[in-house]
Protein backbone atom coordinates (compact mmCIF):
# COMPACT_ATOMS: atom_id res chain seq x y z
CA UNK A 1 0.00 0.00 0.00
CA UNK A 2 1.44 3.39 -0.49
CA UNK A 3 0.64 5.02 3.06
CA UNK A 4 3.11 3.83 5.43
CA UNK A 5 1.78 1.33 8.67
CA UNK A 6 2.13 4.19 10.84
CA UNK A 7 -0.18 6.69 8.86
CA UNK A 8 -2.51 3.82 8.26
CA UNK A 9 -2.98 2.72 11.99
CA UNK A 10 -3.73 6.39 12.69
CA UNK A 11 -6.06 6.62 10.03
CA UNK A 12 -8.12 3.23 10.94
CA UNK A 13 -8.54 5.13 15.00
CA UNK A 14 -9.74 8.25 12.95
CA UNK A 15 -12.42 6.03 10.66
CA UNK A 16 -13.57 4.41 14.06
CA UNK A 17 -13.58 7.69 16.40
CA UNK A 18 -16.19 9.10 13.57
CA UNK A 19 -18.12 5.99 13.36
CA UNK A 20 -19.86 5.04 16.56
CA UNK A 21 -22.70 3.61 14.67
CA UNK A 22 -23.55 1.35 11.77
CA UNK A 23 -25.05 4.56 10.19
CA UNK A 24 -21.88 5.75 10.70
CA UNK A 25 -20.01 3.73 9.39
CA UNK A 26 -21.57 4.06 6.18
CA UNK A 27 -21.55 7.80 6.15
CA UNK A 28 -17.62 7.97 6.86
CA UNK A 29 -17.15 5.39 3.79
CA UNK A 30 -19.34 7.39 1.43
CA UNK A 31 -17.47 10.77 2.26
CA UNK A 32 -14.31 9.01 1.26
CA UNK A 33 -15.76 7.50 -1.81
CA UNK A 34 -17.01 11.09 -2.63
CA UNK A 35 -13.98 12.21 -2.29
CA UNK A 36 -12.39 10.06 -4.86
CA UNK A 37 -15.11 10.59 -7.65
CA UNK A 38 -17.74 8.01 -6.43
CA UNK A 39 -21.30 8.76 -7.45
CA UNK A 40 -24.13 7.52 -5.41
CA UNK A 41 -27.11 5.95 -6.80
CA UNK A 42 -30.49 5.82 -5.36
CA UNK A 43 -31.84 1.59 -5.99
CA UNK A 44 -34.79 3.50 -7.53
CA UNK A 45 -33.21 4.86 -10.15
CA UNK A 46 -32.09 3.52 -13.36
CA UNK A 47 -28.21 2.72 -13.41
CA UNK A 48 -25.66 3.30 -15.99
CA UNK A 49 -22.70 0.97 -16.21
CA UNK A 50 -19.80 2.59 -16.91
CA UNK A 51 -17.78 4.46 -13.70
CA UNK A 52 -17.66 4.45 -10.09
CA UNK A 53 -20.46 4.45 -8.07
CA UNK A 54 -21.88 3.26 -4.53
CA UNK A 55 -25.28 2.60 -3.22
CA UNK A 56 -26.68 2.69 0.09
CA UNK A 57 -29.20 0.51 2.13
CA UNK A 58 -29.69 2.06 6.10
CA UNK A 59 -26.21 0.62 7.57
CA UNK A 60 -25.13 -0.93 4.76
CA UNK A 61 -22.95 0.19 1.83
CA UNK A 62 -21.70 -1.49 -1.37
CA UNK A 63 -19.45 0.19 -4.09
CA UNK A 64 -17.78 -0.87 -7.31
CA UNK A 65 -15.79 0.52 -10.13
CA UNK A 66 -17.05 -0.98 -13.45
CA UNK A 67 -15.46 -0.32 -16.86
CA UNK A 68 -19.18 -0.94 -18.58
CA UNK A 69 -18.08 -4.57 -19.84
CA UNK A 70 -20.77 -7.13 -19.04
CA UNK A 71 -18.57 -10.27 -18.93
CA UNK A 72 -16.15 -9.07 -16.19
CA UNK A 73 -16.27 -11.13 -12.90
CA UNK A 74 -16.62 -9.92 -9.93
CA UNK A 75 -13.81 -9.68 -6.71
CA UNK A 76 -16.20 -8.72 -3.83
CA UNK A 77 -14.53 -7.38 -0.53
CA UNK A 78 -17.08 -7.99 2.25
CA UNK A 79 -17.14 -6.86 5.86
CA UNK A 80 -19.95 -5.99 8.63
CA UNK A 81 -20.23 -2.49 9.80
CA UNK A 82 -21.89 -3.22 13.36
CA UNK A 83 -20.69 -4.06 16.19
CA UNK A 84 -21.87 -5.73 19.54
CA UNK A 85 -23.15 -2.93 22.04
CA UNK A 86 -25.50 -1.91 24.21
CA UNK A 87 -28.83 -0.15 22.45
CA UNK A 88 -31.65 1.66 23.97
CA UNK A 89 -35.06 0.27 24.48
CA UNK A 90 -38.45 1.92 22.85
CA UNK A 91 -39.49 3.26 26.88
CA UNK A 92 -36.46 3.85 28.51
CA UNK A 93 -37.08 6.17 31.08
CA UNK A 94 -37.12 5.00 34.38
CA UNK A 95 -36.70 6.18 37.74
CA UNK A 96 -34.98 3.54 40.40
CA UNK A 97 -33.99 4.50 43.77
CA UNK A 98 -33.80 8.40 43.03
CA UNK A 99 -31.65 7.40 40.49
CA UNK A 100 -33.33 8.34 36.75
CA UNK A 101 -32.62 5.61 34.38
CA UNK A 102 -32.41 4.89 30.60
CA UNK A 103 -33.24 1.49 29.89
CA UNK A 104 -31.15 -0.63 27.93
CA UNK A 105 -30.36 -3.98 25.93
CA UNK A 106 -27.63 -5.69 24.93
CA UNK A 107 -26.90 -6.25 21.10
CA UNK A 108 -25.08 -9.30 19.84
CA UNK A 109 -22.79 -11.02 21.56
CA UNK A 110 -21.48 -8.04 24.34
CA UNK A 111 -19.13 -8.99 26.80
CA UNK A 112 -21.25 -7.17 29.46
CA UNK A 113 -18.78 -6.81 32.03
CA UNK A 114 -16.53 -4.64 29.36
CA UNK A 115 -19.24 -2.37 29.47
CA UNK A 116 -19.47 -0.87 32.96
CA UNK A 117 -18.27 2.24 34.41
CA UNK A 118 -17.57 3.42 31.17
CA UNK A 119 -18.37 6.86 29.99
CA UNK A 120 -20.91 6.60 27.27
CA UNK A 121 -21.93 8.66 24.50
CA UNK A 122 -25.01 7.58 21.97
CA UNK A 123 -25.34 7.49 18.37
CA UNK A 124 -27.94 5.88 15.92
CA UNK A 125 -30.86 8.07 13.91
CA UNK A 126 -33.56 9.53 14.79
CA UNK A 127 -36.73 9.20 12.13
CA UNK A 128 -38.58 12.53 11.82
CA UNK A 129 -41.90 13.62 10.04
CA UNK A 130 -40.96 15.32 6.87
CA UNK A 131 -43.73 16.62 4.76
CA UNK A 132 -41.57 17.44 1.56
CA UNK A 133 -40.54 13.82 0.98
CA UNK A 134 -41.96 11.15 -0.84
CA UNK A 135 -42.76 8.85 2.19
CA UNK A 136 -43.47 11.91 4.87
CA UNK A 137 -40.37 10.36 6.82
CA UNK A 138 -36.68 11.06 6.77
CA UNK A 139 -34.10 9.87 8.96
CA UNK A 140 -31.30 12.03 10.82
CA UNK A 141 -28.00 10.58 12.02
CA UNK A 142 -27.00 11.27 15.72
CA UNK A 143 -23.87 11.46 17.58
CA UNK A 144 -23.72 13.14 21.06
CA UNK A 145 -20.16 12.32 22.31
CA UNK A 146 -20.27 13.79 25.62
CA UNK A 147 -20.14 11.32 28.62
CA UNK A 148 -24.24 10.97 28.98
CA UNK A 149 -24.62 7.43 30.52
CA UNK A 150 -23.10 5.24 32.77
CA UNK A 151 -23.75 1.50 33.91
CA UNK A 152 -22.31 1.40 37.69
CA UNK A 153 -20.42 -1.80 39.04
CA UNK A 154 -21.56 -2.93 42.19
CA UNK A 155 -19.05 -2.70 44.72
CA UNK A 156 -17.51 -5.90 45.82
CA UNK A 157 -18.46 -5.42 49.60
CA UNK A 158 -21.95 -5.88 48.42
CA UNK A 159 -21.28 -9.14 46.67
CA UNK A 160 -21.84 -12.87 47.42
CA UNK A 161 -18.81 -13.96 46.08
CA UNK A 162 -16.18 -11.87 45.69
CA UNK A 163 -14.77 -13.31 43.20
CA UNK A 164 -17.07 -12.76 40.50
CA UNK A 165 -20.52 -11.16 39.82
CA UNK A 166 -22.88 -12.43 36.73
CA UNK A 167 -24.71 -9.88 35.14
CA UNK A 168 -28.47 -10.70 34.17
CA UNK A 169 -28.78 -8.61 30.61
CA UNK A 170 -32.57 -7.52 32.31
CA UNK A 171 -31.23 -5.83 35.13
CA UNK A 172 -27.56 -4.77 35.50
CA UNK A 173 -26.83 -2.94 32.05
CA UNK A 174 -29.28 -0.17 32.30
CA UNK A 175 -27.33 2.92 32.02
CA UNK A 176 -27.47 5.95 35.16
CA UNK A 177 -28.11 9.67 33.45
CA UNK A 178 -29.53 11.83 36.54
CA UNK A 179 -30.47 12.43 40.07
CA UNK A 180 -34.21 12.82 40.54
CA UNK A 181 -36.81 12.53 37.70
CA UNK A 182 -36.37 14.49 34.54
CA UNK A 183 -39.03 16.50 33.03
CA UNK A 184 -38.79 15.29 29.38
CA UNK A 185 -37.80 11.98 28.42
CA UNK A 186 -34.32 10.49 27.51
CA UNK A 187 -35.43 10.50 23.43
CA UNK A 188 -36.44 14.01 23.66
CA UNK A 189 -33.42 15.34 25.33
CA UNK A 190 -31.14 13.20 23.01
CA UNK A 191 -33.05 14.84 19.97
CA UNK A 192 -32.70 18.18 21.62
CA UNK A 193 -29.16 17.88 22.25
CA UNK A 194 -29.08 17.11 18.20
CA UNK A 195 -30.82 20.31 17.25
CA UNK A 196 -34.16 18.60 16.41
CA UNK A 197 -37.53 19.22 17.37
CA UNK A 198 -38.50 16.29 20.01
CA UNK A 199 -41.88 16.73 18.56
CA UNK A 200 -40.94 15.61 15.28
CA UNK A 201 -39.39 11.97 16.41
CA UNK A 202 -41.20 9.49 14.91
CA UNK A 203 -38.97 6.85 15.76
CA UNK A 204 -35.40 6.02 16.63
CA UNK A 205 -32.53 3.51 16.41
CA UNK A 206 -29.98 4.45 18.96
CA UNK A 207 -26.98 2.94 20.95
CA UNK A 208 -24.21 3.53 23.31
CA UNK A 209 -20.36 4.26 22.52
CA UNK A 210 -17.71 4.42 24.58
CA UNK A 211 -16.16 7.88 24.50
CA UNK A 212 -12.34 6.89 25.40
CA UNK A 213 -10.61 7.44 21.65
CA UNK A 214 -8.69 4.90 19.93
CA UNK A 215 -5.37 4.83 20.35
CA UNK A 216 -1.55 3.55 18.85
CA UNK A 217 0.35 2.64 22.19
CA UNK A 218 3.45 0.14 23.49
CA UNK A 219 6.73 0.48 24.13
CA UNK A 220 7.40 0.31 20.12
CA UNK A 221 3.80 1.55 19.48
CA UNK A 222 2.93 -1.75 18.12
CA UNK A 223 -0.31 -2.32 19.39
CA UNK A 224 -3.94 -0.36 18.60
CA UNK A 225 -6.54 -0.39 21.29
CA UNK A 226 -10.21 0.84 20.18
CA UNK A 227 -14.14 0.38 20.22
CA UNK A 228 -15.39 -1.75 17.87
CA UNK A 229 -12.34 -3.32 15.93
CA UNK A 230 -14.39 -5.79 14.72
CA UNK A 231 -15.30 -5.75 12.41
CA UNK A 232 -14.30 -1.94 11.42
CA UNK A 233 -10.79 -3.10 11.20
CA UNK A 234 -12.69 -4.84 8.09
CA UNK A 235 -14.30 -1.85 7.02
CA UNK A 236 -11.40 0.33 7.34
CA UNK A 237 -9.29 -2.01 5.20
CA UNK A 238 -11.75 -2.91 2.50
CA UNK A 239 -11.97 0.52 2.10
CA UNK A 240 -8.15 1.30 1.64
CA UNK A 241 -7.90 -1.55 -0.46
CA UNK A 242 -10.58 -0.91 -2.67
CA UNK A 243 -9.83 2.41 -3.45
CA UNK A 244 -6.50 1.88 -3.93
CA UNK A 245 -7.18 -1.19 -6.74
CA UNK A 246 -7.00 -1.01 -9.84
CA UNK A 247 -9.72 -2.97 -12.05
CA UNK A 248 -8.04 -6.25 -14.07
CA UNK A 249 -9.73 -8.55 -15.69
CA UNK A 250 -12.20 -7.98 -12.77
CA UNK A 251 -15.11 -5.88 -11.30
CA UNK A 252 -13.71 -4.49 -7.56
CA UNK A 253 -16.39 -4.55 -5.13
CA UNK A 254 -17.06 -3.36 -1.63
CA UNK A 255 -19.87 -4.72 0.89
CA UNK A 256 -20.78 -3.41 3.95
CA UNK A 257 -23.63 -5.37 5.85
CA UNK A 258 -25.16 -3.99 8.73
CA UNK A 259 -26.50 -6.99 11.28
CA UNK A 260 -24.01 -9.87 11.29
CA UNK A 261 -23.74 -9.96 14.93
CA UNK A 262 -27.42 -10.86 15.11
CA UNK A 263 -27.52 -13.16 12.36
CA UNK A 264 -28.04 -10.82 9.21
CA UNK A 265 -31.67 -11.63 8.90
CA UNK A 266 -32.75 -8.04 7.58
CA UNK A 267 -33.68 -5.87 4.47
CA UNK A 268 -29.78 -4.88 4.48
CA UNK A 269 -27.76 -7.67 6.02
CA UNK A 270 -25.71 -9.92 4.47
CA UNK A 271 -28.72 -12.67 3.90
CA UNK A 272 -30.81 -9.89 1.85
CA UNK A 273 -30.99 -9.73 -1.88
CA UNK A 274 -28.61 -6.30 -1.07
CA UNK A 275 -25.39 -7.89 -2.98
CA UNK A 276 -26.90 -10.06 -5.24
CA UNK A 277 -28.90 -7.45 -6.86
CA UNK A 278 -26.57 -4.94 -6.98
CA UNK A 279 -24.12 -7.36 -9.14
CA UNK A 280 -27.01 -8.41 -11.40
CA UNK A 281 -27.86 -4.47 -11.77
CA UNK A 282 -24.21 -3.69 -12.70
CA UNK A 283 -24.14 -6.61 -16.04
CA UNK A 284 -27.56 -5.44 -17.18
CA UNK A 285 -26.43 -1.56 -17.14
CA UNK A 286 -23.09 -2.72 -18.79
CA UNK A 287 -25.23 -4.14 -21.36
CA UNK A 288 -25.40 -7.39 -20.20
CA UNK A 289 -28.16 -10.39 -20.26
CA UNK A 290 -29.59 -12.63 -17.03
CA UNK A 291 -27.32 -15.11 -18.83
CA UNK A 292 -24.78 -12.95 -18.87
CA UNK A 293 -24.40 -12.37 -15.16
CA UNK A 294 -24.99 -15.48 -14.12
CA UNK A 295 -22.06 -16.79 -16.26
CA UNK A 296 -20.21 -14.12 -14.52
CA UNK A 297 -20.76 -15.45 -11.19
CA UNK A 298 -19.26 -19.07 -11.99
CA UNK A 299 -15.54 -16.59 -12.26
CA UNK A 300 -16.38 -15.01 -9.58
CA UNK A 301 -14.74 -14.95 -5.64
CA UNK A 302 -15.60 -13.56 -2.14
CA UNK A 303 -13.43 -12.64 0.87
CA UNK A 304 -15.31 -12.57 3.20
CA UNK A 305 -13.46 -10.03 5.75
CA UNK A 306 -14.07 -10.36 9.64
CA UNK A 307 -11.07 -9.68 12.56
CA UNK A 308 -9.53 -12.87 13.90
CA UNK A 309 -9.32 -14.13 17.42
CA UNK A 310 -4.98 -13.87 18.20
CA UNK A 311 -3.56 -16.34 20.36
CA UNK A 312 -4.33 -14.97 23.98
CA UNK A 313 -1.02 -15.12 26.06
CA UNK A 314 -2.89 -15.32 29.53
CA UNK A 315 -5.46 -18.52 27.91
CA UNK A 316 -3.13 -20.12 25.63
CA UNK A 317 -5.01 -23.40 26.52
CA UNK A 318 -8.25 -22.26 25.00
CA UNK A 319 -6.36 -21.75 21.09
CA UNK A 320 -5.91 -24.78 18.86
CA UNK A 321 -2.93 -26.40 19.22
CA UNK A 322 -0.53 -25.97 16.35
CA UNK A 323 -2.28 -22.87 15.29
CA UNK A 324 -0.54 -20.09 17.07
CA UNK A 325 -1.99 -16.75 15.84
CA UNK A 326 0.43 -13.81 16.15
CA UNK A 327 -0.27 -9.70 16.64
CA UNK A 328 1.36 -8.23 13.61
CA UNK A 329 1.73 -11.20 12.11
CA UNK A 330 -0.34 -10.67 9.25
CA UNK A 331 -3.53 -11.37 7.67
CA UNK A 332 -5.38 -14.40 8.85
CA UNK A 333 -6.84 -17.13 6.33
CA UNK A 334 -9.90 -18.76 8.69
CA UNK A 335 -11.16 -22.52 8.22
CA UNK A 336 -14.07 -24.91 10.07
CA UNK A 337 -14.69 -27.73 8.30
CA UNK A 338 -18.55 -27.47 9.41
CA UNK A 339 -18.97 -24.33 7.45
CA UNK A 340 -19.02 -21.40 10.49
CA UNK A 341 -16.36 -20.05 7.52
CA UNK A 342 -17.08 -20.43 4.26
CA UNK A 343 -13.44 -21.36 3.14
CA UNK A 344 -12.42 -24.41 0.77
CA UNK A 345 -9.69 -25.34 -0.52
CA UNK A 346 -10.55 -23.80 -3.96
CA UNK A 347 -10.48 -20.17 -2.06
CA UNK A 348 -7.78 -20.58 0.04
CA UNK A 349 -5.63 -21.12 -2.59
CA UNK A 350 -6.76 -17.44 -4.00
CA UNK A 351 -5.93 -15.63 -1.04
CA UNK A 352 -2.36 -17.63 -0.39
CA UNK A 353 -2.05 -15.79 -3.57
CA UNK A 354 -3.34 -12.93 -2.35
CA UNK A 355 -0.97 -12.54 0.13
CA UNK A 356 2.40 -13.40 -1.95
CA UNK A 357 1.36 -10.96 -4.60
CA UNK A 358 1.02 -8.13 -1.60
CA UNK A 359 4.55 -9.64 0.26
CA UNK A 360 2.54 -10.13 3.33
CA UNK A 361 2.94 -13.40 5.35
CA UNK A 362 -0.16 -15.61 6.03
CA UNK A 363 -1.37 -17.03 8.87
CA UNK A 364 -3.85 -19.86 9.31
CA UNK A 365 -6.43 -20.20 12.38
CA UNK A 366 -8.78 -23.20 13.05
CA UNK A 367 -11.16 -23.25 15.92
CA UNK A 368 -10.83 -25.48 18.96
CA UNK A 369 -12.87 -28.80 18.25
CA UNK A 370 -14.51 -28.74 21.72
CA UNK A 371 -15.50 -24.82 21.52
CA UNK A 372 -18.55 -23.46 20.04
CA UNK A 373 -17.31 -20.86 16.88
CA UNK A 374 -18.35 -18.05 15.54
CA UNK A 375 -19.58 -17.00 11.77
CA UNK A 376 -19.22 -14.67 9.85
CA UNK A 377 -21.46 -13.13 6.46
CA UNK A 378 -18.97 -16.01 4.93
CA UNK A 379 -21.15 -19.07 4.77
CA UNK A 380 -24.47 -16.60 4.17
CA UNK A 381 -23.26 -14.49 1.35
CA UNK A 382 -21.56 -17.82 -0.74
CA UNK A 383 -24.86 -19.69 -0.45
CA UNK A 384 -26.98 -16.55 -1.41
CA UNK A 385 -24.92 -15.45 -4.71
CA UNK A 386 -23.59 -18.88 -5.17
CA UNK A 387 -19.89 -17.55 -5.28
CA UNK A 388 -16.89 -19.35 -3.79
CA UNK A 389 -15.72 -17.49 -0.99
CA UNK A 390 -12.88 -16.96 1.75
CA UNK A 391 -13.21 -16.34 5.07
CA UNK A 392 -10.38 -13.68 6.67
CA UNK A 393 -9.55 -10.99 9.04
CA UNK A 394 -6.58 -9.62 11.15
CA UNK A 395 -5.92 -10.97 14.34
CA UNK A 396 -7.09 -9.41 17.68
CA UNK A 397 -7.99 -10.04 21.56
CA UNK A 398 -10.89 -9.43 23.40
CA UNK A 399 -13.19 -9.53 20.60
CA UNK A 400 -16.82 -8.37 21.61
CA UNK A 401 -15.19 -6.15 24.14
CA UNK A 402 -16.61 -2.65 24.75
CA UNK A 403 -12.54 -1.85 23.74
CA UNK A 404 -10.31 -4.01 21.81
CA UNK A 405 -6.85 -4.64 20.27
CA UNK A 406 -4.95 -5.57 17.62
CA UNK A 407 -1.51 -5.03 16.22
CA UNK A 408 -0.87 -1.41 14.64
CA UNK A 409 1.62 -3.19 11.60
CA UNK A 410 -1.57 -5.25 11.11
CA UNK A 411 -3.52 -2.70 9.64
CA UNK A 412 -1.20 -2.10 6.80
CA UNK A 413 -0.41 -5.79 5.93
CA UNK A 414 -4.26 -6.26 6.07
CA UNK A 415 -5.69 -3.91 3.71
CA UNK A 416 -2.57 -5.06 1.31
CA UNK A 417 -3.80 -8.54 1.17
CA UNK A 418 -7.33 -7.16 0.41
CA UNK A 419 -6.03 -5.03 -2.14
CA UNK A 420 -4.23 -7.74 -4.11
CA UNK A 421 -7.11 -9.69 -3.94
CA UNK A 422 -9.53 -7.50 -5.83
CA UNK A 423 -7.36 -6.91 -8.56
CA UNK A 424 -5.23 -10.20 -8.73
CA UNK A 425 -1.70 -9.78 -11.06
Amino acid sequence: MPASPQSMSASLCEFIDASPSPYHVCETAAGRLRAAGYTELAEADAWSGDGKFFVLRAGSLVAWNSTGTPSRPFRVVGGHTDSPNLRVKQHPDRAVAGWSVVALQPYGGAWLNSWLDRDLGISGRLSMRAPDVATGIEHRLVRIDTPLLRVPQLAIHLTDDRKSLTLDPQRHVNAVWATGERPSSFVDHVAGEAGLDPAEVLAFDLMTHDLTPSTVWGADNEFLSAPRLDNQGTCYAGLEAFLSCEPTGYVPVLALFDHEEVGSTSDHGAQSDLLITTLERIVLAAGGTRQDFLRVLTGSMVASGDMAHATHPNYPERHEPGHQIEINGGPVLKVQPNLRYATDGRTAAAFELACRQAGVPLQRYEHRADLPCGSTIGPMTSARTGIPTVDVGAPQLAMHSARELMGAHDVASYAAALQAFLSPA
